[in-house]
């Protein structure tokens, strides 16, 4: 008897993915998604910081949308101290090596057809 494939495993504990993502990034012209594109190709973005970058409330839902298009966007959870002294674990977005590649392969190819990257 041949035994089931198995499926590969998408969830990483560590990033925070658990989706399939696209091989190829599918682009945007949401503003929001563009503000968020062009600081993380800089730095790793707070869920704060990311919240106000994009200029909303819901970064995790946005993070959500450019994961559906193709990103991997990762979160690592860090271990900090608030104000109060208490210990929390905010999430912290960045860019994986092929995320940076999908994006600078999608910029190029807006450049090349005449579009604004």
């Amino acid at each position: 008897m041949n035994a089931p494939k198995k499926k590969p495993q998408t969830i990483a504990a560590d990033t925070g993915l658990s989706k399939e993502h696209k091989a190829k990034f599918t682009g945007t012209d949401n503003p929001r998604h563009l503000r968020v594109i062009t600081v993380l190709l800089r730095r790793p973005l707070t869920r704060e910081n990311l919240d106000s970058v994009a200029g909303c409330s819901n970064g995790p839902a946005l993070v959500d949308d450019l994961r559906d298009r193709g990103l991997e966007m990762p979160c690592k959870r860090i271990k900090v101290t608030d104000r109060d002294g208490f210990v929390c674990r905010p999430g912290v977005y960045s860019l994986t090596a092929a995320d940076r590649r999908k994006l600078y392969q999608w910029m190029a190819t807006k450049r090349k057809k005449g579009g604004a990257a």
